[in-house]
């Protein structure tokens, strides 16, 4: 982990609403080098040395434990044919997954202090469960998407060419642009309705199913036991505080190698290839956004803003995926595969505005100019 008496780069980062819900705590005291001060079994902070591998770790589980229960608790609550509130349902299977994301990649992150047949059985359901209520929400977000951005891109204008053109040529080639696009932009919002209120349908049969099954109660009787009792490796539990500090830090460099492996910003526009690294450096913030507030209590602000500039990369990609697939849709109309091809565009644009907030908000500069 960065110790606090590391000086970084920061630059200021506008409010965001990425998934940080894990109760705020102030940061860690700035010491001197290894005296970080963590959050003991009384709530009162001590020198990390004082505090034992299960004082730390096993608390923490313990904690998302219980919030994995209550939110399926009022999930099922929620989910009950009497009861109408589905934003509520769908607000408790948000905290359902957000529990499962930190339970899952703590146990990455601490396997070799955990037992580790246990954590790594534990982890896999985990991402399984997370992977099936995470869909529904997904086909619902990325189908309002689309709507609003055709809704925004059949309007009186078209948005700007990334070329030059002479002046005659542009009129005439917005003025028919923008007659393509009003005839395609309803039968493309029609067709993508479709087909992804048919994945959102599905999606949701699924996670019915999951919820219903063995593997689902398993796993619920698995994290209840979590809840009371944290299955650490022989000789951990007596052991210091301090051995949480390197496979933290480790979660760190992984996430900085990867960011200064990104791409450059002048690299040629619309090259997909490069999404699986995003995709990466996403998933290896956000577990070092866990270990963080494992080893020092609590979340690390300064990572808010790119971590939602990451989850909106991610979002605008998924749509322009679901854009070009529909797109392949055989036997459209041309004007309808024309306001597709727009919309892919529209959101390719959206992946590259994300990159560059990613950038902006990023707090160590130093791993962005690295070769």
């Amino acid at each position: 982990m960065r110790r606090p008496d590391q000086q970084t780069t920061t630059r200021p980062t506008p409010d965001a609403a990425p998934d940080t819900t894990s109760s705020p705590a102030p940061p860690a005291e700035a010491t001197g080098p290894g005296t970080e001060r963590l959050p003991d079994a009384t709530g009162t902070r001590g020198p990390i040395g004082d505090l034992t591998t299960e004082a730390v770790l096993a608390p923490y589980l313990r904690r998302q434990a219980a919030d994995f229960l209550r939110s399926l608790r009022l999930h099922h609550e929620h989910s009950a044919p009497a009861d109408s509130g589905g934003h509520d349902a769908a607000a408790a299977t948000r905290a359902l997954r957000r529990a499962a994301r930190r339970i899952s990649g703590s146990l990455h992150t601490f396997r070799a202090a955990l037992d580790p047949h246990w954590a790594d059985q534990l982890r896999a359901e985990l991402a399984w469960l997370s992977g099936i209520l995470a869909r529904e929400h997904a086909y619902a977000n990325r189908l309002s998407r689309l709507v609003e951005a055709l809704h925004q891109l059949s309007g009186p204008a078209l948005p700007a060419a990334r070329g030059v053109r002479a002046a005659g040529e542009g009129a005439t080639s917005d003025a028919q642009g923008r007659a393509a696009l009003g005839v395609g932009a309803a039968r493309a919002g029609a067709l993508l309705e479709r087909r992804l209120t048919l994945a959102r349908t599905r999606s949701h049969s699924a996670a019915l199913q999951a919820l219903g099954s063995s593997r689902f109660h398993a796993v619920a009787d698995a994290v209840a036991l979590l809840a009371s009792d944290v299955p650490l490796a022989p000789g951990t539990a007596g052991g210091t505080a301090e051995a949480l500090l390197e496979p933290a830090e480790r979660a760190e460099q992984r996430l900085l190698a990867a960011v200064a492996a990104l791409p450059p910003d002048d690299t040629e526009p619309y090259n997909e290839a490069q999404d699986a690294a995003w995709h990466q450096a996403r998933l290896l913030l956000r577990l070092h956004r866990y270990a963080h507030e494992v080893v020092l209590g609590a979340v690390d602000p300064v990572l808010a803003a790119p971590g939602h500039a990451l989850d909106l990369h991610r979002d605008a990609v998924e749509a322009a995926g679901a854009a070009a697939a529909a797109a392949r849709t055989p036997r459209i109309a041309p004007a309808t595969a024309y306001a597709l091809g727009v919309l892919h565009a529209d959101q390719r644009h959206d992946v590259e505005a994300a990159r560059a907030v990613f950038r902006e908000t990023w707090p160590y500069a130093t791993a962005l100019s690295a070769p």
